[in-house]
């Protein structure tokens, strides 16, 4: 009786075993451990994934050789997307040019190209675009809010636009991102003219490296 116990037992164990079913992981299952993110938010996160793999890969040369890490991460604020509001383009023809300060005794010359206008926190901000002479169809957007120190970069992060995006201007400071002197002091960065400091805290993009 025993031993007709045992048999059935183990016939069972073995028809356990055999239904793999069980043990296989679906899609959907990988699907659910996933984060649910937007259209907007899955582009913001692989545009995130691919500036810390440019960094922490080494390949273009900004971190110092002991912060090199396979694994390494940049450090951002959540996606948020009341940071990115439409703005209003106001040209300004003939822009003065001027020597922008850096952090080093390098001067790069800019032209004063435009305003971007726009609203946030219940506020009438601007921010000044400006072209550089060399590079002109390239826009810049330096600026410092009230995040600074605390939470982001001290000196001040960084938009870039092109000359096409003035057409349908947005402000997107998810994608505000720190100059190389955040991660690396030997290196020659813009500091954002006065007329760019926002007396609003910005908790978007990209943090303080450290």
């Amino acid at each position: 009786m025993k031993k007709h116990i045992y048999i059935v037992f183990l016939s069972l164990a073995l028809a356990a075993c055999s239904n793999t079913k069980k043990w296989n992981t679906t899609a959907d299952q990988v699907n659910a451990d996933k984060p649910k993110y937007s259209a907007y938010q899955e582009r913001l996160v692989n545009h995130r994934d691919s500036m810390s793999a440019v960094f922490y890969s080494g390949s273009n040369g900004v971190l110092p050789k002991e912060a090199i890490s396979p694994v390494g991460k940049l450090n951002y604020f959540n996606i948020d997307k009341a940071f990115r509001v439409p703005a209003v383009f106001q040209k300004i023809e003939n822009g003065k040019e001027f020597e922008m300060k850096t952090s080093t005794d390098r001067l790069p010359l800019y032209r004063v190209y435009g305003v971007l206008k726009f609203e946030l926190e219940d506020k009438n901000l601007e921010l000044n675009l400006y072209q550089n002479v060399e590079q002109p169809d390239y826009l810049f957007c330096p600026f410092k809010d009230k995040t600074n120190g605390s939470m982001s970069y001290g000196a001040g992060r960084y938009l870039d636009f092109s000359l096409e995006d003035m057409s349908n201007p947005v402000l997107d400071f998810n994608y505000a991102y720190n100059p190389y002197c955040a991660y690396n002091h030997l290196y020659s960065c813009p500091i954002p003219p006065v007329e760019n400091h926002l007396d609003v805290s910005i908790p978007a993009g990209e943090k303080k490296w450290h």
